[in-house]
């Protein structure tokens, strides 16, 4: 493959790359290595790694996907790494304990829905996937050895959530101490020239530059994003504290969702889930117009990057059937249980409206439970699925219960 001719200057490439990152070490060798590609002819290969512990893909995740996809634009090599190897040991960045170790089997699962959702945002035909076990499985003992000579363990220890684990007396596992040296050895095997990782990764970005040097390779330029805000607009966007956004979700959902975040965070969104430049947002927040409309705009646009722009549009369009009409949408989802009482709580797990017994009482509790238009009035309704009946949770979930 060689490169393209590039329709913008270096300078303009810095700009378009560099918006929406909080650090990029460092930007002087960014600009040598684009300078050099542009002379070669020849990509920069571009590496972004994950590790497929969970099955879903969440907007969080996309802001550094779509920073491959701006690599990917400008004619370079993108490769998404399937850290098949390393979600076996688990990554610890950010973790208070030790994390449970996933099979292989669970692991290939995973890997299968993440490449299908990451096409969402790549072309298929130019992204190179790669799985670290090709070279992690026969690396061997010894090479392993070998491999761990070249980092100390000062130097691993220096990370601060390992410090923070070994302070306050927490375990910390050898396993887990291993992982940024094999994240690291990923970069030597790729031979990358950048590699792209949120905040929580500069640490294993680093000791990739690092190990690269100790393999006699020139250093990846480290390109690090910012962790994407949930809807609450505190935590960080997680599967686990139910802040997130699913790029699998269905439009109306994805949609409903975007419009729920306060008019601030909107412009952080913004920033880093679209590909309108800085200037341009700057229009937009200086603009007159009303927030509603803005954050509509938004969430058309999230909603198109992962289906259509008919979908954003047919997406809003329910959106203000549901909320302004008070009406439930016309194509609501339709579901069979066995025939019978059910406890209203089992029957939301059972449907997979809530992800545990537990879960569905706070939602019943809280006044977010409906049946046929009615609030729940406690959780140990028993609800009748002889007949058809509506159930709504939350705002935007209708589902049609029949029993069968």
């Amino acid at each position: 493959m060689t490169i393209p001719e590039m329709p913008m200057t270096i300078e303009e490439q810095l700009t378009y790359l560099a918006k929406g990152t909080v650090e990029i070490i460092r930007d002087t060798e960014l600009r040598a290595k684009l300078e050099k590609s542009a002379k070669t002819r020849k990509p920069l290969r571009v590496k972004l790694g994950a590790d497929p512990t969970a099955p879903d893909i969440h907007l969080g995740h996309t802001v550094v996907i779509r920073k491959l996809r701006a690599f990917q634009e400008l004619g370079h090599t993108a490769i998404f790494l399937v850290g098949d190897f390393t979600g076996m040991i688990g990554d610890p960045s950010g973790k208070s304990a030790t994390r449970p170790q996933l099979t292989r089997d669970e692991i290939n699962a995973n890997a299968e829905t993440y490449k299908q959702q990451i096409f969402k945002l790549l072309d298929p035909e130019k992204t190179v996937i790669e799985f670290n076990s090709h070279w992690m499985d026969t690396l061997g003992s010894a090479g392993f050895l070998r491999l761990s000579s070249h980092v100390t363990v000062r130097q691993i220890l220096e990370r601060d959530d390992f410090q923070q684990r070994l302070e306050a007396n927490r375990p910390l596992a050898l396993h887990e101490v291993m992982y940024p040296l094999v994240m690291a050895y990923d970069s030597v095997a790729l031979e990358a020239d950048v590699e792209l990782g949120g905040t929580d990764q500069k640490f294993n970005l680093l000791m990739g530059r690092n190990l690269q040097r100790e393999y006699g390779q020139e250093s990846q330029i480290a390109m690090i994003t910012p962790l994407l805000e949930g809807t609450d607009g505190v935590q960080k966007m997680s599967k686990s504290l139910g802040n997130y956004i699913g790029i699998n979700e269905p439009p109306q959902e994805i949609f409903g969702k975007v419009m729920s975040i306060s008019d601030e965070l909107m412009w952080r969104y913004y920033e880093l889930c679209t590909d309108l430049s800085l200037p341009e947002i700057e229009r937009l927040k200086t603009s007159e117009r009303n927030p509603r409309d803005t954050k509509v705009e938004l969430a058309k646009k999230i909603v198109a990057d992962f289906y259509s722009e008919a979908a954003g549009r047919q997406a809003e369009e329910q959106f203000n059937l549901m909320f302004r009409s008070k009406q439930a949408p016309d194509d609501v989802e339709e579901r069979s249980v066995a025939a019978g009482p059910w406890k209203l709580p089992r029957l939301l797990v059972e449907l997979q409206l809530a992800p545990s017994m537990a879960e569905a009482r706070r939602l019943i509790e809280q006044g977010g439970v409906y049946v046929d238009g009615e609030r729940a009035p406690q959780a140990d309704l028993e609800v009748s699925a002889e007949r058809s009946f509506l159930l709504q949770v939350g705002k935007r979930r209708f589902v049609r219960v029949r029993g069968s």
